[in-house]
C-alpha cells in the first residue's frame, strides 16, 4: 500500500448513504460507487468524458487524485451528486494537505471563518 492510499483510508469525507447514515468515503470510492450504481464500465465512463481508463481506474483505487479538470468534467457527468463529487475531491486536498499538523484542526476552523468572512463582503 502506498504512502498516498494509506492517508486516504483515513480521509474523513461524509456523505449519505444509501441508508440515510454518515459515512466516511475518499473521492476514489464516491466516484466508483457513482459509476457501479450506473451500471457503467471504466471504459464507457472514460469514453464519454474523454478520460482514459487507466487513470479513472486508479482515481477509484485511491492510487491517484484527479485534477480539477477531471473533477469537473466527473461532476457535470454524475449531475444528481454534483456537489457531493466536489465536495469529496476538496476535502481529500484539504486533508493530504494538513494531515502530519498538529494544529491543523485550529487552521481548518481558521480557514471555515476566514471563508464565511470573505464570502459575507461579496
Amino acid at each position: 500500500m502506498t504512502a498516498f492510499q494509506n492517508i486516504l483510508l483515513h480521509l474523513p469525507i461524509f456523505v449519505k448513504s444509501k441508508k440515510s447514515t454518515l459515512k466516511t468515503q475518499t473521492i476514489g470510492t464516491i466516484l466508483r460507487e457513482l459509476r457501479e450504481a450506473k451500471g457503467l464500465l471504466l471504459r464507457e465512463v472514460g469514453a464519454k468524458l474523454s478520460l482514459d481508463p487507466t487513470i479513472l481506474s486508479k482515481i477509484e483505487q485511491d492510487k491517484r487524485m484527479p485534477t480539477k479538470e477531471q473533477v469537473k468534467s466527473l461532476a457535470n457527468f454524475y449531475k444528481d451528486q454534483k456537489n457531493e463529487v466536489i465536495i469529496a475531491w476538496l476535502s481529500d486536498k484539504l486533508y493530504y494537505e494538513v494531515q502530519d499538523e498538529d494544529l491543523a484542526l485550529q487552521a481548518m476552523l481558521v480557514a471555515e471563518e476566514k471563508i464565511k468572512y470573505n464570502k459575507s463582503k461579496r
